[in-house]
């Protein structure tokens, strides 16, 4: 039973058998217990009938008894001799009936609680009991009502009149077969039912199956799966794979641009470095040295950026560390001493922060380097806090960035007309790094008003003004 219909289907078909077998026996129960009820009302009728005769005077042989068939009388004095008794009526209880002997004495067993009844009335209790008769020679099964009286001759009599209780046996009889036979018919349908409607509401779920299998099978990450018009759950479930495969999709293919814009980056100081060794090895007097050592350094820094990369792509999160903002970048441009340009502290007042010491140096460092590159003479460096947030801004006074361009800057290998010598503007690396590592502290980087570059961090829970 793996599958999904069959499981929902066997489970409701459950769930419904047990309601309708206990609906069923309740219902049973209260059939059974009305039938007897009205059994028990019909023999004190016919009981208080009987015993209204014989308390106003009428004669023991002269009473106008029942069909026995419908409703078995017999009357006994207090000693359990038979009085009279309605025709046909052979046995009562195992008892034989006989008129002038002895009966089955069954008032002898009662309590005597209640008061003895006055000469010419009827007693206010009834006894109710199960029993049988054998009538006309044939036994049944009886409900039983008793009722003393008292006749003009003070004498105290006891009244039994029964109610057949074939009637009420083969009503429950028959409603317990119409359960018998309903049940298991109806059970089906519930279970077609089930059936139809679950493969039903499974269609798009198969859908998805099957067209995940193809792109699996094809690795074509641009199909989707069909998305249902309806806004349920398996409609929630397309769409969020739909998401999921356009996120797959854009990871995979930015994989691919990097590789290869990796690859087109490192074939340059790569070929210029193998260019100038192999001119060293034919003609030794012509090795440019600085140009070699400068090639090196810059295949060391962008080995270094793509293993940064490559680190921050995996999922790497930074450490909780706390880190006071304006004291870091107070450090990193004390180190900063024999840059092109020089770079202004401004106002750097204690700010605290959680993340990676490491990983905030290398936004900072990123942001003051392409600075320089486009600044004309001076870059400035402050702190200050804003609201819950610690904002690091970096300026200077270059031309600025086009707003046109304020977001592409950020997207990797991507270098400005203004900077694409890779001598001076690098691998273009440097400001989709500082991005990355500012998202992953939970924070954002943004070109603001002409070249200012905004660093916003989440201030430290604890941290004071």
């Amino acid at each position: 039973m793996g599958s999904v219909r069959a499981r929902a289907a066997a489970g409701a078909t459950a769930v419904v058998a047990v309601a309708l077998i206990a609906v069923g026996i309740a219902v049973l129960l209260v059939l059974r217990t009305n039938l007897a009820g009205q059994a028990d009302l019909h023999a004190e009728v016919t009981a208080r009938e009987v015993a209204s005769q014989i308390a106003t005077g009428t004669a023991y042989r002269d009473l106008d008894l029942p069909d026995a068939d419908d409703h078995p009388v017999l009357i006994d004095d207090e000693n359990g001799r038979v009085l009279a008794a309605g025709e046909d009526l052979q046995v009562v209880d195992g008892t034989k009936v006989s008129l002038g002997a002895p009966g089955n004495g069954r008032h002898g067993d009662d309590d005597d609680d209640g008061a003895t009844p006055r000469p010419g009335e009827v007693d206010d209790e009834v006894e109710h009991s199960d029993g049988t008769a054998v009538v006309d020679g044939e036994r049944a099964d009886y409900r039983w009502a008793e009722v003393d009286a008292t006749d003009t001759h003070d004498r105290t009599v006891t009244v039994m009149a029964g109610t057949s209780r074939a009637a009420e046996e083969e009503t429950i009889g028959s409603v317990r077969n119409a359960m018998l036979i309903g049940l298991p018919l109806l059970l089906l349908v519930v279970a077609g039912v089930t059936w139809l409607v679950t493969r039903r509401a499974l269609r798009p779920v198969e859908g998805i199956r099957s067209e995940m299998a193809a792109i699996t099978a094809s690795t074509d990450l641009s199909r989707r799966v069909p998305e249902p018009a309806s806004r349920d759950e398996i409609g929630g479930l397309a769409r969020t794979t739909n998401e999921t495969l356009a996120a797959l999709e854009a990871s995979v293919e930015r994989q691919r641009r990097f590789i290869a814009d990796a690859s087109h980056e490192l074939r340059s100081p790569i070929a210029s470095l193998r260019t100038q060794l192999e001119v060293a090895e034919a003609h030794p007097e012509l090795l440019d040295l600085p140009g070699a050592v400068e090639d090196t350094v810059r295949l060391q820094h962008l080995a270094a950026d793509l293993l940064l990369l490559a680190r921050l792509d995996a999922g790497e999160r930074p450490k909780g560390t706390r880190i006071d903002l304006g004291a870091l970048a107070r450090e990193e441009l004390s180190q900063r001493v024999a840059d092109r340009l020089p770079v202004r502290a401004g106002e750097l007042p204690s700010v605290e922060v959680s993340g990676s010491r490491g990983q905030l140096s290398r936004i900072l460092g990123n942001l003051v380097d392409n600075a320089q590159r486009h600044a004309r003479s001076q870059v400035t460096v402050d702190v200050h806090r804003d609201g819950r947030w610690a904002v690091l801004r970096v300026d200077d006074d270059g031309t600025g960035v086009a707003e046109a361009d304020r977001e592409r800057i950020f997207e990797r290998f991507v270098r400005l007309d203004d900077a694409r010598s890779r001598d001076d503007g690098g691998a273009g690396l440097g400001l989709a790094i500082a991005r990355d590592i500012a998202e992953r502290h939970g924070g954002t980087l943004a070109v603001r008003e002409g070249a200012a570059f905004e660093l916003r961090l989440p201030v430290a829970t604890d941290s004071r003004d």
